[in-house]
């Protein structure tokens, strides 16, 4: 098992930049691919990125392609999302979610508990 807290996220003005992490306990973070969704109020959760258990594949997303750029620390047992050029469309609680597969599905085991992510116009 594993358990993700995330972290990093706040109130930014449309344009700005923020990176969410999501911290990963246990020593076996490396076996497990990782992934960002994101929820907005009255709207299904979405997929964001995901990255492949050794970081050599990414995926996002075309509403965040270009704009966002996750990647991973496998021995600070940590994963980011870097969020450039962000849209009040990008409100959102974020989650992190993992699998432990070499990619991540779409219906992950694992989920953190979500960090509000608030774009202003």
């Amino acid at each position: 098992q594993v358990q993700l807290v995330e972290s990093g996220g706040g109130l930014v003005q449309a344009g700005g930049s923020l990176r969410l992490s999501c911290a990963a306990s246990g020593r076996t973070f490396g076996i497990y691919a990782m992934g960002w969704f994101r929820q907005a109020p009255g709207k299904e959760r979405e997929f964001v990125a995901r990255i492949s258990r050794n970081g050599d594949n990414v995926y996002y997303a075309d509403s965040v392609k270009g704009r966002f750029t996750v990647s991973r620390d496998n021995a600070k047992n940590t994963m980011y999302v870097q969020m450039g050029s962000l849209k009040p469309e990008d409100t959102a609680v974020y989650y992190c979610a993992a699998d432990p597969y070499v990619n991540l599905s779409n219906q992950p085991s694992y989920w953190g508990q979500g960090t509000q992510v608030t774009v202003s116009s």
